[in-house]
């Protein structure tokens, strides 16, 4: 017995004298207790065939009073004496007195003779005595018993009723509505409490006391007039009446409490079956978008045009910003899916789930790994190929300019090569011949250089797989092979004049030195005209820097050649001077050359027109890299600051999750900071990406200004999200865990604390031999056999590495008790009674619709042969929920 049921007896078994001076019992609390101890103790004795009449008169031969704590107690009191005189009725109510004083009741100023005597208080006094001891002190409501207990269970069953507050056992109870509201919360059908009155208590107590008679099987232990007429009802009796109460609806709680267990564990595993499916479904849909766009990654299929190889470019563009984003976040919610699984199967003591064959997360993992390895093959293929086709039209479009002035040279020359003027010539026309040949061979060896360009170029297209290679060639071999013939022709023809030489020996050397003069200088102005109308490609600010350079330098020479040019038109005017002064017949030519000083002029006005020209491309050129350079700076400082700043967030997030700074809250609320920061971030990103794409518009390929690209801060920024996400969902599985096992923040810090001390890498994992290690230093002392089954408990995808979530999980089921099962099974026991199974009908009663069909769904494979039919064993039960290993 406890300190509150002795001050409580203590407290109404005071000493006689103290009886005396309180005037025995106020009148109506004394017949309130007179109807009141007599209705509860008929209650019991009606079980035993018997009642009683006046309860002071009734009890003293003691035979009913050994009957009466019979049958409340259940055990069997030493036989009565069955005599008629004042000695045998005093030691039958020592028996009873003696019965009660072994329960640990201390009894005060109550003895036998006052009892057989008809002491109206003494009797009263120790029927209250029976009735705190057997009827209220084995109440218990959330850590309470006795009076206060049950003064809390009525607290807590009328809280929704308005117009109810219960505050004690007197006064709160006049109104009838605190009765009324207890039956109405178990049966809510027996009252129609929206009726009731608070004015009208005397039809509030009859409607309670008249229903709890007829329905509840509970006597009517008082009259509502006296409790209505009475300023403060009596403590003792209103106690034992509500005490009646509780025990008829006790059994009916306990139903219910079993009923909700059973349907809790239930919920979970209907939870845990869909979380499964989800995931089944998650991980096949996310494996089969990387099946299908491995394969178009590593299409690497060239294009022949550069519209075609910039169209596959922004495709690819379209798949990094719109397709992808939305299938790391699928990973990312499956891998949380897959761990919050994982712990509710362990707080529920079910096996760990394994997804089918090749839908591991580690499975996932590789293949996205994958996915990535071919994304960046694919971005570095498409970059090569864009630079390939520019190159190539670059080469392309010089090989037709080259080749056309080259054809447009050759135009005429083999004819002219094959003509036989040299034999009806004169002699000086036979010397005018071989000097003009002479020059001819001098402009042949000039143009040799460009033949061989050609070749090169046609070699450098063929090497870059150009698309047109074999009209290329087919051109490039048509000029080798006309270039021969020239070679032939030249040296055929020079055999020819040189043979009639010695016939010929006035030669005009003003001609010759014009033609030799002019032969060179034309040629450098069509060279020159060639180098400023050659286009350029470049990518740097500083090599458009080096053109321009050659290009001052090439203007610096233009006086020399003003010169140069002036000199040779100089001895064509001199020539004409001889002509005219001597009257040469001449027809004015120049038999040595076909240069005229009309074409001279001509070629040196296009040079200069061409100067101011290349000037300008030189400038558009130069501003053009500008820009390039603005772009390159631009993304350089973006990228120097998110980059450091993503790396930095990563390593406060580690920080975060393994300290041990306040509450699992605290770090879940940091976290969620951190996350919402992170989120807040994403501009900032998508204004890189923006620069990014701009700088691939300009078709920039390197920057100096920064060593981060691209695809460093598009890891990063994912590898951030995925990490704040787990994170977050690793403490809120630590708060899950914590919450389920009744860990304490102490413990959890100790568990912390231990945990960090092993992770001797710091990577938020130990590895086995740390984590032995760590037990060791715990006390356990444990084989290889032991261990290794720790390890499938901790590790159950055997990944060789213990998280801080199976550390805990495995370090609470050490220490917490661990009773979900025997409170379901206990729960089982209380529907089934001593019959030791449920009936199909009895489930569907004590269970919602949904959960009764559902647990016979699972228990039906378990009934054996025996079962009783339309029913469900213990064994049958305890299979289905937990697996046969829990048996």
């Amino acid at each position: 017995m406890d300190y509150y049921d002795s001050q409580q007896t203590n407290d109404y078994m005071q000493p006689e004298e103290d009886w005396d001076r309180d005037m025995l019992l106020d009148p109506a609390w004394e017949k309130q207790q007179r109807k009141t101890f007599t209705a509860w103790c008929n209650s019991h004795l009606r079980k035993a065939g018997t009642q009683i009449e006046n309860i002071e008169e009734d009890f003293r031969d003691g035979l009913k009073l050994m009957l009466l704590l019979e049958v409340i107690s259940g055990e069997r009191l030493a036989k009565p004496e069955r005599g008629k005189m004042r000695v045998h009725k005093i030691s039958n109510v020592n028996k009873a007195l003696d019965f009660i004083a072994s329960k640990g009741v201390k009894l005060v100023s109550i003895g036998a003779e006052e009892i057989v005597d008809g002491n109206v208080k003494m009797t009263l006094g120790m029927i209250w005595t029976i009735i705190l001891r057997f009827a209220i002190q084995d109440i218990s409501v959330e850590e309470t018993s006795a009076k206060e207990g049950l003064l809390l269970w009525c607290q807590r069953k009328t809280a929704p009723y308005k117009n109810v507050n219960i505050q004690n056992f007197h006064i709160s109870w006049k109104d009838g509505l605190g009765f009324c509201a207890l039956i109405h919360r178990h049966r809510p059908e027996l009252i129609d409490y929206g009726k009731l009155r608070k004015d009208d208590p005397l039809t509030n107590l009859n409607t309670a006391f008249d229903v709890a008679e007829k329905y509840l099987d509970i006597p009517k232990m008082l009259d509502a007039e006296d409790i209505v007429g009475t300023a403060r009802p009596d403590e003792k009796a209103i106690m034992t009446y509500v005490s009646s109460f509780y025990h008829a609806f006790s059994g009916a709680q306990k139903a219910e409490t079993a009923a909700n267990r059973i349907c809790k564990v239930l919920a979970v595993n209907q939870e845990n079956e869909q979380l499964m499916e989800d995931y089944e479904k998650l991980a096949s849909d996310l494996l089969e978008w990387i099946r299908r766009t491995i394969p178009w990654l590593e299409n690497r299929a060239p294009e022949n045009t550069m519209q075609a190889m910039q169209q596959k470019l922004e495709d690819f563009r379209d798949y990094r910003r719109l397709h992808k984003p939305p299938k790391v976040q699928e990973k990312c919610q499956l891998e949380i899916n897959f761990n919050t699984l994982q712990t509710k199967l362990r707080l529920s003591n079910r096996p760990a789930f394994m997804p089918s064959e090749g839908k591991m997360v580690s499975d996932i993992n590789n293949a996205w790994g994958g996915l990535e390895q071919a994304e960046k093959g694919y971005e570095e293929w498409l970059l090569n190929e864009i630079r390939r086709l520019e190159r190539l039209d670059h080469l392309a479009e010089k090989f037709r300019q080259k080749a056309s002035i080259h054809e447009s040279w050759t135009d005429g020359k083999e004819a002219m090569l094959q003509q036989k003027d040299y034999e009806t010539a004169t002699l000086s026309e036979i010397k005018a011949l071989l000097k003009k040949h002479e020059a001819f061979e001098s402009d042949l060896a000039a143009h040799q250089d460009r033949v061989e360009q050609i070749a090169a170029i046609a070699q450098e297209l063929n090497e870059l797989d150009y698309y047109d290679s074999p009209s290329v060639n087919a051109r490039c071999q048509k000029i080798c092979d006309q270039w021969d013939n020239l070679g032939a022709l030249t040296q055929k023809r020079r055999e020819a004049l040189e043979r009639t030489e010695k016939l010929l020996e006035t030669i005009d050397q003003l001609y010759l030195e014009y033609a030799k003069r002019a032969a060179p200088f034309n040629n450098w102005m069509e060279g020159a005209m060639e180098d400023l109308q050659d286009t350029f490609i470049v990518h740097t600010i500083e090599e458009i820097q080096g053109l321009t350079t050659a290009h001052e330098q090439f203007k610096a020479t233009l006086p020399d050649a003003d010169k140069e040019r002036q000199a040779i038109l100089g001895i064509h005017n001199e020539v004409s001077k001889i002509v005219q002064t001597y009257h040469v017949n001449m027809a004015g030519t120049n038999p040595y050359t076909t240069i005229t000083p009309q074409e001279i002029n001509g070629k040196w006005d296009h040079v200069r027109q061409l100067v101011p020209r290349r000037d300008q491309a030189l400038l558009e050129e130069h501003t053009r890299q500008q820009q390039n350079e603005r772009l390159r700076k631009q993304f350089g400082a973006q990228a120097n600051v998110i980059g450091p700043w993503i790396q930095t967030k990563m390593e406060e997030i580690g920080r975060i999750s393994i300290e041990m700074h306040g509450t699992l809250e605290d770090q879940l609320n940091h976290l969620r900071q951190y996350e919402k920061s992170i989120i807040n971030y994403k501009p900032k990103i998508d204004q890189l990406e923006g620069d990014h794409q701009q700088i691939q518009e300009a078709l920039i390929f390197d920057n100096k200004h920064t060593n981060y690209t691209m695809e460093h801060i598009r890891v990063g920024w994912e590898q951030l999200l995925t990490t704040i996400a787990r994170t977050i969902n690793e403490v809120e599985n630590q708060i899950l865990t914590r919450d389920a096992k009744g860990i304490s923040q102490e413990q959890m810090n100790e568990f912390r604390a231990s945990f960090n001390h092993f992770d001797r890498k710091k990577t938020g994992m130990m590895d086995s031999e740390d984590f032995r290690a760590c037990l060791i230093s715990m006390g356990y002392n444990m084989g290889e056999a032991e261990f290794a089954r720790i390890m499938s408990i901790v590790d159950p995808n055997r990944l060789g590495v213990v998280t801080f979530q199976a550390f805990i999980d495995f370090m609470s089921r050490e220490t917490a008790d661990t009773d979900t099962a025997d409170q379901v099974m206990a729960s089982f026991k209380i529907l089934a009674g001593d019959k030791n199974y449920i009936t199909v009908d009895e489930l569907r009663r004590e269970l919602p619709p949904d959960q009764a069909e559902y647990c016979i769904a699972r228990m039906a494979p378990y009934s054996g042969p025996d079962a009783v039919p339309g029913a469900l064993d213990y064994m049958s039960f305890s299979t289905a929920l937990y697996g046969e290993s829990d048996l």
